[in-house]
């Protein structure tokens, strides 16, 4: 891991098309402002970890205990 100390207002650059903006600091808290290709998804840590555990989860079912749909009413 490299840790790196910044100003707000400073930034990091990450390979030629990530920049990573310190907007601010806060006592505990830092804002930062990320700039990179719309291709490229960025998530929050604990976002990501729900998704992928959400996504293992549904790797795993077993047709026979997903719902069956409900029929339309005639």
């Amino acid at each position: 891991m490299l840790i790196i100390t910044r100003k707000p207002g400073e930034k990091i650059m990450l390979g030629d098309d990530v920049v990573v903006h310190v907007m601010e600091i806060v006592g505990n808290s830092v804002r930062v402002g990320i700039q990179a290709p719309r291709s490229l998804p960025i998530y929050r840590e604990e976002i990501w970890d729900a998704v992928r555990k959400e996504n293992q989860a549904a790797a795993q079912a077993t047709p026979d205990s997903l719902p069956t749909p409900a029929r339309p009413a005639a």
